[in-house]
């Protein structure tokens, strides 16, 4: 028995075509004005009095090209940490929300801490973290503490962002519709189980655009371990400004993260949409 495609009607074709036309109007007007847009603005920048003094202080070229391979040298650091520091975070946060969601009188200490934990770094600038962590643990002087910079960087960033992740997915379990829970216990499946073979995907899979925001800004916040004396792009553009009075390194560093943070964002956007669609039902 063979299966025959049902042929479109008149008026589904003509339907198309009409979403077709109207995609490509949207389109060219978008790209339109998108272009006057842009247009209008660089025009009023470079015409603007000031504008070959900052071009020669923040966009030389020769500038840029001098500065680009120490700059790019150092930025393999920063990606380095970033790849480090996702993996601390992510389990951390994980452990912190699920500590926090189990109804356990036993492990109320435990809990506490994981509230004191979440509260006190989330209010506490990154860069406080950063400067207590890199100094503050090495001046203690107890035997089997880490004395790397790159370690110390990572405990640092982790401890921050661990807070802010561990309240992302805590509120993606919380959001799980209670019947899930009742649904996994019905058929047998312990508490534990329960939430990680039922509650945990999909927890995961509604906050899994915002974790990716927090992704961004972490790999923006590792220049800020230029403070504690780690050489990581932000800081060798500092050495060469400083060295040559100009501002463009500081430029193709942040070109550098804006290229390594686009991926990101757009993957975000794209997590943002499908998930939209699917709660829609389109």
């Amino acid at each position: 028995m063979t299966s025959r495609a049902t042929p479109l009607s008149e008026r589904q074709l003509e339907r198309q075509r009409y979403r077709r036309r109207r995609t490509r109007t949207r389109a060219a007007i978008a790209a339109v004005s998108t272009v006057v847009v842009l247009g209008l603005v660089i025009a009023v920048v470079i015409s603007s009095p000031g504008w070959d003094r900052v071009h020669a202080t923040f966009f030389d070229w020769h500038d840029a090209k001098g500065s680009f391979p120490d700059v790019a040298k150092s930025f393999w650091l920063n990606i380095r940490l970033f790849l480090v520091v996702e993996v601390f975070v992510l389990v951390l946060g994980l452990v912190v929300a699920i500590i926090r969601v189990i109804p356990s009188p036993a492990l109320a200490p435990v809990k506490l801490v994981a509230v004191l934990y979440t509260d006190i770094f989330r209010g506490t600038p990154t860069l406080l973290i950063v400067l207590l962590v890199g100094f503050g643990v090495p001046a203690l002087e107890l035997s089997g503490l880490p004395t790397s910079l790159f370690w110390l960087g990572v405990i640092a960033l982790t401890l921050s962002y661990g807070a802010y992740v561990a309240e992302v997915i805590r509120a993606g379990i919380l959001s799980v519709h209670p019947s899930q829970w009742a649904s996994g216990r019905a058929i047998g499946l312990s508490y534990g189980k329960t939430l990680r073979h039922v509650i945990l995907p999909q927890a995961l899979r509604r906050v899994a655009p915002p974790l990716l925001n927090d992704f961004v800004s972490l790999q923006k916040d590792t220049a800020l371990l230029s403070t504690i004396g780690l050489v990581e792009s932000l800081r060798a553009a500092q050495v060469i400004s400083g060295r040559d009075f100009v501002f463009t390194p500081y430029v193709v560093a942040a070109c550098f993260f804006i290229v390594a943070t686009i991926p990101l964002a757009r993957l975000t956007d794209y997590l943002t949409v499908r998930s939209m669609r699917r709660e829609s039902g389109f």
